[in-house]
């Protein structure tokens, strides 16, 4: 579906897009991928790991400003919306910029996308959107209703979109694994809680998940990939088992556990091999053929938490993906 495509990503200078666009380019070879983000020095510093490929092109902008959009899909097939104010605190001490940028920004692309003749779109959620407790879920919640609805708004327009809905990316940018790997000579870990428990994607799997929305999707659809937990202290002593670890409290808007899938959601949740997917509740798009596929219905009351998944990862397991990631971690 990809090939020979012209792919934009919001946001693309991310962890997500570091990844995104090098493994996209071998697999499909797309015709263009368009980096649209507001930090040049971030642009410039991807720029050069792509040797100047005429394939990987570069847009200064911000999804608040709904004109920059308008010219930046010009002529684009597929969208990846990764642009977020995503670090819990710093939208819950400045809330209007959050608000601005995943409620307003989301709003803005849906409007470009339609009005530009976008085929598809996916957009990035996270866990924190599943039962919200703090604004960045709740904004990234309003912004996942806001992409599923998009389907019906689009009216004529053949522009479809979905949600993938990820949990803690292992080695992004400003996550625990990276943080923890630059202070462990100190000797103390800093902890929020010892029963905190994570779910651990990487962000090759974050990626393939995207890929088979844009595949899977008839519009609407939320996409949560099957991916084991960790509890945090485990993860702590194997990055760092000589360091002590120091429990200092939950910060403000902070789960003990990752959900991605609530009780609410259940209803209208389908499982497949190795992945779910929450239909619409809107219209009559949860009872959808095609959009079920080869679902199982889910249980009433289901819900998909880290403290309660069946698939846990081990101490051998994250050791042997940081041997196999060491040089990537805290740069992507």
């Amino acid at each position: 579906m990809l090939q020979d495509s012209t792919i934009l990503v919001t946001g693309g200078t991310g962890s997500f897009g570091n990844s995104f666009v090098p493994m996209t380019l071998a697999r499909y070879n797309p015709r263009k991928i368009i980096i649209f983000s507001r930090d040049e020095m971030k642009q410039w510093e991807m720029a050069k790991k792509f040797g100047g490929d005429d394939r990987v092109r570069f847009f200064i902008g911000d999804v608040r400003d709904k004109d920059r959009l308008y010219r930046a899909l010009d002529g684009v097939d597929f969208v990846v919306h990764a642009a977020a104010t995503k670090i819990v605190p710093t939208a819950e001490y400045n809330p209007f910029e959050c608000v601005k940028t995943n409620i307003n920004g989301a709003m803005n692309l849906i409007d470009a996308c339609i009005d530009k003749g976008v085929k598809r779109v996916v957009a990035l959620s996270t866990d924190k959107a599943s039962s919200p407790i703090n604004l960045y879920g709740a904004t990234k919640l309003a912004s996942d209703k806001l992409f599923v609805a998009g389907n019906s708004y689009s009216g004529s327009h053949a522009t479809r979109f979905s949600v993938v809905r990820y949990g803690n990316v292992m080695g992004s940018r400003g996550s625990v694994i990276p943080f923890f790997l630059s202070i462990r000579s100190k000797g103390v870990l800093p902890i929020t809680d010892d029963r905190m428990t994570r779910f651990m994607i990487s962000l090759e799997e974050g990626v393939n998940l995207v890929w088979h929305a844009f595949e899977d999707m008839e519009g609407g659809e939320i996409y949560i990939k099957k991916i084991p937990s960790m509890k945090v202290t485990d993860l702590a002593r194997v990055l760092a088992p000589e360091a002590r670890q120091d429990f200092i409290g939950i910060r403000p808007g902070e789960k003990l556990h990752e959900q991605m899938i609530s009780a609410e959601d259940s209803y209208y949740t389908y499982e497949y091999a190795d992945h779910f997917k929450i239909l619409p509740a809107i219209y009559d798009w949860a009872e959808s053929a095609e959009r079920i596929k080869q679902g199982k219905k889910v249980e009433p009351g289901f819900v998909y938490s880290s403290d309660t998944n069946s698939e846990w990862m081990t101490d051998a397991d994250m050791a042997r993906w940081l041997e196999a990631n060491e040089e990537k971690i805290g740069s992507f």
